[in-house]
């Protein structure tokens, strides 16, 4: 088994199509976000691994995520994997994670001894107001479209 893909993600839906076949829709799909409040606080980003079974593969494993902060661990999840030789899958992984200050995580992702991935996950400073709000989410280069009456 190997890992496609590993993303932070707001929801998830799966869906059919044609074929047989199965469509999934990630949603907010994020590689930061504002805190709620000051820090300290304990931040669980939704961690969304899709994962690959050769068709000469057993199809069962262990994925583990690594949180790092720097060189130090700061969170671990370890759960069985069990994907039909041939398809893909994907597991959810929601790692509580301790933040004394804002800053960067790492999520390294690996399938048993395997190839590792890294995804970055930055929790930022809360946001002062909803016109800074407005501003922040805007597009790129985009700026916010001012309420018309």
């Amino acid at each position: 088994m190997e890992i496609v893909a590993a993303v932070f993600i707001d929801d998830i839906e799966l869906r059919d199509a044609p074929g047989p076949s199965t469509r999934i829709d990630l949603k907010g799909i994020q590689f930061s976000a504002a805190a709620p409040h000051e820090v300290p606080l304990v931040w669980a980003p939704h961690l969304v691994v899709l994962v690959r079974c050769a068709p000469d593969d057993t199809g069962t494993g262990a994925l583990e995520v690594v949180y790092f902060r720097g060189e130090e661990q700061v969170a671990r999840n370890v759960q069985p994997l069990a994907v039909e030789p041939g398809k893909f899958s994907y597991r959810l992984v929601r790692g509580e994670i301790d933040f004394d200050d804002y800053g960067t995580v790492e999520a390294h992702c690996r399938i048993d001894q395997g190839h590792t991935v890294v995804v970055p996950y930055t929790l930022l400073p809360p946001v002062a107001d909803d016109k800074t709000d407005q501003a922040a989410t805007a597009p790129s280069g985009n700026s916010p479209i001012p309420a018309q009456d």
